[in-house]
This record gives structure tokens, C-alpha cells and sequence, in this order.
């Protein structure tokens, strides 16, 4: 029986035939996407899967998100094709997925793909699993017609589903096969604690030393990597640490990846000299973007970097901003089915708004008739350019002159989805902003996002706020939100954030703590439509949800000198050395936080005035996130206690005298 609705509507007189799915009655945007393809699609879900076993189906299961630029491409080639939805429909059970909803099945599926084929994974994901949900064979994206060795998408599903009918039973019983593997994956033993400051200087031979990041091409920022570097060169002041960081920060801020006119970076470039981007625009990319800039400028002055971190704040609270204020996910790379449209320009086009000023323009800008895109150009800042006074203000004229025609222009697809974790995230690293930039008005923002973030959650945290039951909850969706609650208390001593981060960080531990791994898995442990438990331990678009877990219970345990924090993070550490040998260039957020751990600094405020108000911005400043900020009460006596490993100070009065004992120290 068909899934589709049959509706018929009239347009310029022609009779038209509209089709939808059950993607028609979900909410994310992604999903919404497909509700008219011919295709019967299903979300995931326990139905969905029964529907499989009950028709002794193979199902088939595309994996991508809102913003990805392929997903759209095999969407319109085949997913929009009446004869090869016809297949589809025929021969599986069609399920698509939002990996922005469901991260524990992306991490899973695209893991099972190169345990099966030895392939490298990416978006969209096209994975085949029997009817039981497990994976049997896979892909990525497929052609409509066979072209450049890949076999035509059709010739895929005729081939699948002939050897599934054929094979059926054999494949069935490879279920603990499957299972096997990925325990093999999970299962870790304990080492012995070791020096992992060689691990991030090892990094170094993999950069790019003329374009900064790593060597080649896609090019990827991978900023919670320098991050990373960017901590330990505050500890070691070896130059290569910094350089590195300087080269990777002032080529993706001059060249194309960055927005010029509007802020905020794309999610990489095809390129090696970050000049032609895939334009999509990635909220996880931009916050890692704002916090690497508000660690370096607490390191050297930058005015040319603080204009773009003020300038990308912007971007993420004006432009991802939704209807329930709270931040969206992603901005598509297409607009009107062109991918980069809104962003590149023609010459004759800039010269027609300019005029002569756009002389004065190209010395900023590398502007040409040939352009660098397609015979278009993307705003790229040439090399050591330099402006007077008289042509920085005509530049400046010009860009608010090309800003506002951009405005002009049908913007691209913007998923307003709200994550928790990612919200928590920008919270977090807003507030360290307002210390950076010293501005008050980002530290309101920041609580008025809570305030908004705290509503749309009720008392339940959640990963999306849409369909809210229907979504399950993750581990970085905890963790980033108890980290954000720990900051607000870091920031203005209220207990009230304490003690709720305290409750979330203990039934974060019951919720997704697993016995055999001695890690936390990703999701609940309650959650049974998965085949294999999900320990992901790996970054990937930002740090691991298992790193800030252990950062979060730190803070906690110096606040609140509790044992049960402290066994709660021996226990992790010991589960964390085990793999970062291994998995060195996968791990870096778990460097600084095992450092962070193994050298705790605290700084202890008895009692609370005007002039501990100014030392408290000060070292928020400095030492954000890597101390830990306590507050006591004193009826008499006020001062401030800096410890490190048990070893404290004597009493701190002013700013003086803590800078005399910081300057003694090494912190």
C-alpha cells in the first residue's frame, strides 16, 4: 500500500499531481525537505523498523543534514525521479535521517561503513541493512547514471536487493558478527598515565606551512586542534605551537572561507589556499571559530581579529537566531539551487555599484573581470594590503554598499533547528567573549539565551525542541549544558547553577555511564533501536562529549571537594590514557582537558566587593575554562586564595598582589 497522499491543485491551468510522504509530519528541516519526493520515505523509529521485519524488506537508510550540499544533489537527481523512487519503493523500506537529530546513528552507520566496504564515510550516507537494522553493505552518495567507475544509483538498489532476496538468511546471521566488531572498537584496556604534551607536538609535521592548517585539499579548519595547540603553547612558549596557530587564523580570515561582508566562516574549501569554500555555513564551525580568537587575542593584540570575532558574534546572534530565540544549526550552501550564489559577484556587477571606488576596493580586495569562481569573485583580502585613513572609510562605504544589495538576494536555506548542545556551546564561549571584548551587553545576550534555552527545555533536557518526545537526548547535549551552568556560576557566584550542574552531571553519569567501556556511550543506555552500543570517544565537529564530561566534573569537584566526583573522574582518566596513544590526532580536546585535570588551578573568593568584581573579570579573562572560579562567603575578612594542586597562596587582597604571585607561578 502506498504511503502518499494524493492531492490535486491547479497552476496556469495545468493539472498537477503533488506527492507526500510521512516526512510531512515531522519537524526537522531536513526531513521536511523530501516530504513531496515520490520516494516512501520513514523516520526512524520503532514502526518504521517493525515494518521491515514484517515485510522481510532490506531497508534503506539515507543519512545527511539541512546544509549538505550532496545531499541535495543526490536528492534532486534521484530521490525526486518517479522511476527510480519506484525501485526504492518496490525492493526497501526507506528510512531517512537527520544526522543533526540522531548523531549516535550517524557515528554508527558511518563507522559500519568502513568495517563493511573499507570506505571512507562522508554525507549523504547511503547505508543497506537488513530487517533487522543492521548494516550489510553501503555507501555515500550515488549517481543517477553510471559514471567515473560508480555504478548508477539504480544499479545499486536492483544489485542489493537481488542478493538480499538470494542471501537473506546469510545475511540475517551476521547480526553478531557485526556486534563483535564494534565491541572490539569499545573495549579498552588501562595504561599507565603518560606525557601527552609530545602527542601535540607530533601534530606539527602534518601543517601546511605556507597556507596554515593541514596539508592538502578539501581543506578543513579543524579548530578545536589549535585550540588545543594554542592551551599547551601557553604552558610550554615554544614558538612552532603559536606559529602554527597564526598562519591557520589570518589565512581563514583573509581568504574566502570568511564571510567579509556578513561574518562567519563556511565549512571548508575545496582548495589549499582557503579561497573557494563550500559555502555552507556550520554554527559548530563559527563558535569554535569565536573561541580559538578569544584565546589568541588574550595571548597578542590583534585589531584586525577582533573585528572579525565581533563581527562573527553578530553573525551567530542576529543571523542563526530563531522563533523561539534560540540558535539555528546551519545556513545551505545553494540558494536558488546555485551553490555560492548568494555570496560571489561579477565585476560588472561590483563596478555598477562602486563605480570608481571600486579601484579603491581592489586594494583590499582580490577583485578581477575573470574572478576566482566560476568567472565570479569571492571576497578574498590580498596579501599585506594597506589602506590610508581616507581609503579605509571609502572601503568600509563600499562593503556596506555591496552588504546591503547581498541582502537583496534570496538567502540560502537556513535550519532553524535549536540542539541543546550547541546552544549551550555558543552560551559558553559567549560569555568568555564578553570578557575578551570587555562588554557587558554579550554577557546579557549570553543570559538571555540561557533564560530562552532553560524555557525551551522545561525542566527535561532534550536535543531538538520541535517534536521534542520523538528526539532522543545525547551525551553532548548534558554535558555542554552542564558545562554552560558551571560558567554562569563561574561568573556570578550564584549557587543556584551550581547545584543544578551538580544534578546534571549525576544523572548524566547514570543515564550514559557503560560498565564494560568505562566510558559514557553517546546515548541513553534506555535507548533500544540500535543494534551496538555508541561509545564515541572521537572529536569530530566539536570536542567529544566524553572530554567536556570530564572538564565539567572537574570544575565540580573543586567547588565542592566531593569524593564521589573524584572517583567518577579517576575512573574516566584511567579510560581516557588508554586511547589517546592511538588516537592522538582524533583526541585533541582530551589533551587540554586531562592537563586542565592533572594541574588544577582554582581561584577562591572570600567574600565579594567592587574591586574583587574588577579581579574576577580580569582572571575570567586569563584563565576561562581552564581554572576553576569558587565562591565562599565572609562576613569580615575578604580576600582570594589562587591554588594549584593543593598548594595555595597566601591571602590576595588586590590586583597587584595577585599579579606579583601569578608572575611567581606558573599557571
Amino acid at each position: 500500500m502506498s504511503l502518499w497522499s494524493e492531492t490535486y491543485f491547479l497552476e496556469n491551468h495545468t493539472l498537477k499531481f503533488k506527492l507526500s510522504n510521512k516526512l510531512k509530519f515531522e519537524s526537522s528541516p531536513y526531513l521536511k525537505q523530501h516530504e513531496d519526493n515520490p520516494v516512501n520515505w520513514l523516520a526512524w523509529n520503532k514502526d518504521s523498523l517493525k515494518k521491515a521485519q514484517v515485510e522481510k524488506k532490506p531497508i534503506f537508510l539515507s543519512i545527511g543534514y539541512a546544509s549538505c550540499h550532496w545531499c541535495h544533489v543526490m536528492a534532486h537527481e534521484s530521490f525526486e525521479n518517479i522511476e527510480i523512487a519506484r525501485v526504492m519503493n518496490d525492493n526497501f523500506i526507506n528510512i531517512k535521517v537527520d544526522r543533526e537529530e540522531r548523531p549516535d546513528l550517524d557515528f554508527i552507520f558511518q563507522r559500519s561503513l568502513g568495517v563493511l566496504t573499507g570506505a571512507q564515510g562522508g554525507w549523504p550516507l547511503s547505508m543497506f541493512l537488513d530487517e533487522n537494522g543492521v548494516p550489510f553493505t553501503g555507501g555515500t552518495y550515488f549517481p543517477p547514471k553510471e559514471m567515473q567507475g560508480r555504478p548508477s544509483f539504480t544499479q545499486v538498489l536492483n544489485n542489493v536487493a537481488k542478493v538480499y532476496k538470494e542471501n537473506r538468511e546469510k545475511i540475517m546471521n551476521q547480526v553478531e558478527q557485526m556486534k563483535l566488531v564494534f565491541k572490539e572498537f569499545n573495549l579498552k584496556t588501562a595504561v599507565i598515565k603518560q606525557d601527552i604534551e609530545p602527542l601535540v607536538e607530533k601534530i606539527l609535521q602534518y601543517m601546511d606551512d605556507e597556507n596554515g592548517g593541514f596539508k592538502g585539499a578539501p581543506k578543513f579548519p579543524q579548530l578545536y586542534i589549535f585550540d588545543t595547540i594554542l592551551y599547551f603553547y601557553n604552558k610550554n612558549k615554544k614558538k612552532p605551537f603559536l606559529n602554527v596557530v597564526e598562519k591557520l587564523l589570518n589565512n581563514i580570515s583573509s581568504k574566502g572561507i570568511y564571510d567579509h561582508l556578513g561574518g562567519g566562516i563556511s565549512r571548508y574549501t575545496i582548495d589549499e589556499k582557503w579561497i573557494v569554500p563550500h559555502f555552507e555555513k556550520m554554527l559548530y564551525d563559527n563558535i569554535l571559530f569565536v573561541r580559538i580568537i578569544n584565546n589568541y587575542l588574550i595571548i597578542k593584540k590583534d585589531e584586525k581579529l577582533k573585528d572579525k570575532l565581533i563581527q562573527t558574534i553578530n553573525f551567530i546572534n542576529y543571523e542563526f537566531i530563531n522563533n523561539k530565540n534560540l540558535i539555528g544549526s546551519a545556513y545551505d550552501a545553494d540558494s536558488e539551487g546555485v551553490e555560492g550564489k548568494y555570496y560571489v559577484w561579477s565585476y560588472s556587477e561590483i563596478k555598477n555599484l562602486l563605480g570608481d571606488n571600486i579601484n579603491i576596493l581592489k586594494k583590499k580586495y582580490s577583485i578581477t573581470k575573470e574572478g576566482n569562481f566560476e568567472g565570479l569573485n569571492i571576497l578574498t583580502e590580498n596579501d599585506n594590503f594597506k589602506l590610508n585613513k581616507d581609503e579605509l572609510r571609502n572601503t568600509k562605504e563600499s562593503e556596506k554598499i555591496l552588504f546591503e544589495e547581498r541582502k537583496k538576494r534570496v538567502k540560502p536555506f537556513f535550519d532553524d533547528k535549536s540542539q541543546t548542545d550547541l546552544n549551550s556551546f555558543w552560551i559558553y564561549t559567549l560569555l568568555h567573549s564578553s570578557f575578551v571584548l570587555d562588554n557587558k551587553t554579550l554577557r546579557d545576550e549570553a543570559f538571555k539565551l540561557f533564560e530562552s534555552l532553560q524555557h525551551a527545555l522545561e525542566n527535561k533536557i532534550y536535543h531538538c525542541y520541535s517534536k521534542d518526545e520523538e528526539i532522543d537526548v545525547f551525551l553532548e547535549d548534558y554535558t555542554y549544558f552542564a558545562l554552560a551552568l558551571i560558567g554562569f556560576y563561574e561568573v556570578t557566584g550564584d549557587d543556584k547553577y551550581l547545584h543544578k550542574s551538580e544534578k546534571i552531571l549525576m544523572e548524566t553519569w547514570d543515564i550514559f555511564f557503560d560498565e564494560e567501556t568505562k566510558a559514557l556511550q553517546k546515548n541513553s543506555r534506555k535507548t533500544n533501536d540500535l543494534f551496538v552500543k555508541p561509545i564515541d570517544l572521537i572529536d569530530n565537529n566539536i570536542p567529544n562529549g566524553n572530554s567536556v564530561f570530564l572538564l565539567a566534573l572537574n570544575k565540580i569537584y573543586n567547588i565542592t571537594e566531593k569524593i564521589i566526583f573524584k572517583n567518577k573522574i579517576h575512573t574516566l582518566m584511567k579510560s581516557f590514557y588508554s586511547l589517546i596513544d592511538k588516537n592522538y590526532s582524533q583526541m585533541f580536546s582530551y589533551f587540554k582537558t586531562i592537563d586542565i585535570c592533572e594541574n588544577n588551578v582554582t581561584f577562591t573568593f572570600r567574600g565579594f566587593n567592587k574591586e574583587f568584581e574588577k579581579i574576577r573579570d580580569y582572571l575570567l579573562l586569563n584563565y576561562f575554562e581552564k581554572s576553576t572560579f569558587i565562591y565562599k562567603k565572609s562576613e569580615d575578612d575578604h580576600y582570594i586564595l589562587i591554588c594549584k594542586n593543593q598548594t595555595c597562596s597566601q591571602k590576595l587582597r588586590n590586583i597587584s598582589e595577585i599579579n606579583n604571585y601569578l608572575n611567581e607561578k606558573t599557571i
